[in-house]
């Protein structure tokens, strides 16, 4: 499993880029919503942040997207252009298989025209069902596969400390990462990880997982801030 850390500032990417085994840091903005985007210049100077001998990679967020694939497109497309290595897109009110598709399509095209190692993650929420308005978990693999997308991930959209395994189940998380796997996809979770979900992560096996939460102080993702004594405890556990 591959760590992803989502820092909101410059300050705080200073300190996750200093944990060598972290493999990717995940420029967010928490204020506007789960995959919050942050500003052009911020994921500018977090790249800058990355030694270009390091493996580390930068990626992006570019926020809960309503159906609207225009706006979807030229996000994704500033993101690339600010030197993102991978682009991420929830998929907040694309109800139909094919507005998903569509959607997705519109953003791979933007992105790989641009430059082709880039890597599009299309990403749904577990908690769809405080929602109404999200594709359905297992309907994420397809809609990903179909539209040139790299990586499918699961989070949760409202962050009230109810996390990924308040709403869906080891076996179901499996399903989901078979379907993936089937596709050709690499498979992402995050959604309010902390300590105790960790031993489920790991029946799972995902390719990558995400956290902001559970290496901020207070576990706060809002008001906390990460520090790397939390970094190293959750690699002491997730890797142990």
């Amino acid at each position: 499993m591959r760590l992803l850390i989502s820092p909101k500032s410059i300050e705080e990417a200073k300190v996750v880029v200093q944990q060598k085994y972290v493999d990717y840091i995940d420029c967010k903005n928490p204020i506007e919503g789960s995959l919050g985007a942050n500003f052009p210049w911020i994921i500018k100077k977090m790249k800058s942040l990355i030694s270009p001998s390091s493996s580390q990679l930068l990626s992006a967020t570019i926020g809960d997207f309503p159906n609207l694939p225009g706006s979807a497109s030229l996000a994704a497309l500033g993101a690339a252009v600010s030197g993102a290595d991978i682009i991420k897109i929830g998929l907040k009110e694309s109800t139909t298989e094919e507005d998903c598709i569509y959607l997705m399509k519109s953003v791979v095209k933007a992105v790989k025209n641009y430059n082709e190692n880039i890597k599009i993650v299309v990403a749904g929420y577990a908690d769809r069902i405080r929602m109404n308005t999200s594709p359905d978990f297992l309907l994420l693999p397809k809609i990903a596969a179909k539209s040139g997308a790299d990586i499918v991930m699961l989070d949760t959209f409202i962050k009230d400390r109810k996390g990924l395994f308040d709403f869906l189940s080891v076996e179901q998380l499996k399903l989901f990462k078979n379907k993936a796997k089937k596709l050709n996809l690499e498979v992402a979770l995050a959604g309010y990880l902390m300590k105790d979900s960790l031993p489920m992560v790991k029946k799972i096996m995902p390719d990558i997982i995400g956290v902001r939460s559970i290496v901020c102080e207070g576990y706060d993702r809002y008001n906390g801030i990460i520090r790397g004594h939390l970094i190293e405890e959750l690699r002491a556990e997730l890797y142990a």
